[in-house]
């Protein structure tokens, strides 16, 4: 079965994407990423699948997986049970960890456990433990403090001295031979132009597919329909406008990230932020205050 190319989008501004997810989630498939993956079990047991490893996971379960190295995590509950809090996750790209090694020698010994995560990296139940909590905290921090427990959670892995490789030495991730090839171009045209208008026929096109075979097949390998990542790549368009600019006027801001509907706009951006825009800016305004008043 091949695997689906899951979208990581790391925002703007951060190095590094850390989340958590409940179960059932729609990412839990059978997929991969060129980014770097530590995947730590929080909560409930079941099989878990790492390139050609497959293995029984629980509580503590604590994996780094490298680029474009296919895997899942399938819990085992009774049908309609839902968990809140299933795993955390923190994600990084091979230019911001291969950057960051450059610049701080400190950082080679790293190196070992990156090769090793390229087969998949299982880490012990001690050293799951030892950095949990920080983990937990690392979901909700900001600013340099995501940096310090980042770097404080990459020494306690350098560190540790029990670490079991799952997939095979012969195994070699090739998303050449499941990659699609036609989605990627589109998510490259996506990228490139944004805040222009299309539609889903103009895509089709370009991926040579029927629209009703595109929109399956972007579904399938981004995890949600093509409005919906479209909407949410503006939207952090538009936070950034806002964090950048702090007298550009709103409905200016709507037309400039691609929508063409105040009423939209506003929607959208409290659907994903929790609050609407004018919110989002009066908030950054007084934290700004609060800084400069410290």
């Amino acid at each position: 079965m091949e695997p689906d190319l899951e979208v990581v989008q790391i925002r703007r501004g951060e190095s590094f994407k850390a989340w958590s997810h409940g179960y059932p989630f729609h990412t839990v498939r059978w997929h991969f990423h060129p980014e770097y993956e530590l995947h730590h079990v929080v909560a409930t047991r079941g099989r878990y699948f790492v390139g050609d490893f497959i293995g029984e996971f629980e509580p503590g379960n604590l994996v780094l997986t490298g680029p474009n190295l296919p895997h899942n995590w399938v819990s085992e509950l009774p049908e309609g049970v839902v968990v809140p809090l299933r795993c955390r996750i923190v994600q990084f790209s091979e230019d911001f960890i291969g950057n960051a090694m450059k610049v701080l020698p400190e950082l080679t010994a790293f190196g070992r456990v990156l090769e090793q995560s390229r087969h998949g990296a299982l880490f012990s139940p001690r050293t799951a433990d030892g950095i949990a909590a920080e983990l937990e905290e690392l979901i909700e921090a900001q600013g340099v403090r995501r940096i310090e427990l980042f770097m404080h959670i990459m020494g306690n892995l350098c560190r540790a001295g029990d670490v079991k490789t799952l997939a095979s030495s012969t195994y070699l991730p090739d998303p050449s031979g499941y990659m699609s090839i036609a989605i990627n171009k589109v998510l490259a045209h996506i990228g490139c132009h944004l805040t222009e208008p299309f539609n889903e026929g103009d895509l089709a096109a370009i991926a040579g597919q029927s629209p009703s075979a595109f929109s399956r097949s972007f579904r399938k390998h981004t995890g949600m329909a093509l409005v919906q990542y479209v909407n949410r790549l503006r939207i952090n368009l538009a936070c950034q406008l806002l964090m950048s600019d702090d007298a550009m006027p709103i409905i200016e801001i709507c037309y400039a990230v691609g929508f063409n509907n105040l009423s939209n706009f506003n929607r959208q951006f409290l659907t994903q932020k929790g609050m609407p825009p004018s919110r989002f800016r009066t908030l950054l305004i007084e934290n700004t205050r609060a800084a400069e008043a410290a």
